[in-house]
């Protein structure tokens, strides 16, 4: 199985701007991300008054910048009005440079989608939205603990084509049960709705998850490690067949349709964080600094209003960790790294004589004269490979 060549863009790596939305309306048993569940209604001004105070901060921290890409990200920023979403953005626009066009994407849940939401979320500016769908299988769906069935998926993902210029979904596979004939065939149906990006993840257990525990007790079981490896074969022949080859691990787009925020992540770009929870990687005074924000919602609410920030944790990098970062995320996309950036980042250029082992092994190829790839092979055991080329 080849890898699909990838059609550079500027290759630029970018400033990307994040905004975290901690809130959701259920908390998925799966997800191990930074959400929380609200019984009372939360106050959006409010939140949105700190969202842009810490803007504001950060913007002291990592001066002028041109912003090449924002994303709002959850918890569920579906469940913010658009006059939120709009507060923020233009928050991002009073202290960076934003040129017209640029990507801003917003994740929807499907559950929490409303037409005249989504109308004011692209009058806000939103021009990308990226739909949690999860699985077109209402079983599966019920499982996962999501609040929609497909038949909603599906309106949303109308609805989405007909609002944003850009779409794409997530669908998690290797669920338990799920047969390599079932999945082509959900993925074939998903690929028919897509706009331009699909974004496909194998189901995880996540330690301190509803999942961890009952697999823990044998409630359930998910595909083995061999079978594994060949529902993901099996993901990348179809959607290369389909004309959304793989240009990262778990990300397929038509070309010219990845997501410029999260390359500006696997090309190892600079990102500011903000919202409960949010990290931040910026160059400030010739160093690269790691910022992380307090988690429980009110909590950063309290410290962004105390102190114009919610910033408890942080660090600076020092050239070994930024050239290992450069590795772990460069060698998940299918246009590989460039091997002079590895050098400048680390001081020293990768060891030859390691690429050459790997190279024999089938785990990495070389991309003409200055990048370096990781094959379909490679990329199975990507954490097995970069830590052979970063010892």
């Amino acid at each position: 199985m080849s890898m699909p060549d990838f059609r550079p863009d500027d290759r630029l790596p970018g400033f990307g701007v994040y905004v975290h939305w901690p809130f959701c309306a259920a908390k998925c048993p799966y997800c191990d991300f930074n959400s929380h569940v609200r019984h009372q209604p939360v106050d959006q001004e409010r939140f949105a008054r700190a969202f842009a105070t810490e803007l504001a901060t950060m913007r002291e921290r990592t001066g002028p910048r041109t912003v090449t890409s924002i994303f709002l990200g959850g918890g569920t920023p579906s469940l913010m009005e658009p006059g939120t979403v709009g507060t923020i953005l233009e928050a991002v626009a009073a202290n960076w440079t934003v040129p017209d066009g640029i990507e801003v994407t917003l994740e929807a849940n499907p559950s929490s989608v409303e037409a005249g939401r989504f109308r004011g979320y692209r009058s806000a500016g939103v021009n990308r939205v990226s739909l949690g769908v999860q699985a077109l299988n209402d079983a599966d769906l019920k499982f996962l603990g999501r609040l929609h069935n497909v038949e909603e998926a599906l309106r949303a993902i109308e609805l989405a084509r007909d609002t944003f210029p850009r779409l794409s979904f997530d669908l998690i596979y290797a669920r338990p049960g799920q047969t390599p004939e079932a999945w082509r065939a959900e993925l074939e149906a998903a690929i028919g709705h897509a706009a331009d990006h699909l974004s496909l993840y194998q189901l995880t257990i996540e330690e301190g998850t509803p999942f961890h525990a009952l697999h823990a007790a044998r409630k359930f079981t998910v595909p083995d490690g061999d079978h594994a490896a060949d529902l993901y074969a099996l993901t990348q022949e179809v959607t290369a067949q389909r004309g959304l080859p793989a240009y990262e691990i778990s990300n397929h787009a038509r070309p010219g349709a990845e997501s410029r925020h999260n390359l500006t992540y696997w090309r190892y770009g600079e990102y500011v964080g903000v919202g409960p929870g949010a990290h931040g990687r910026f160059v400030g005074g010739g160093t690269r600094n790691v910022t992380i924000a307090e988690r429980m919602p009110e909590r950063w609410l309290s410290l962004v209003e105390a102190k114009g920030h919610g910033v408890v944790d942080g660090e600076t990098l020092t050239r070994s960790e930024e050239a290992d970062e450069f590795l772990l995320m460069g060698l998940r996309l299918a246009e590989g790294i460039d091997l002079a950036r590895y050098e400048q980042l680390s001081g020293r250029p990768l060891a030859s004589e390691r690429i050459a082992v790997l190279q024999d092994e089938d785990l990495v190829a070389p991309v003409g004269n200055s990048r370096l790839r990781a094959t379909p092979a490679g990329m199975i055991v990507l954490d097995a490979v970069v830590a052979d080329l970063a010892r």
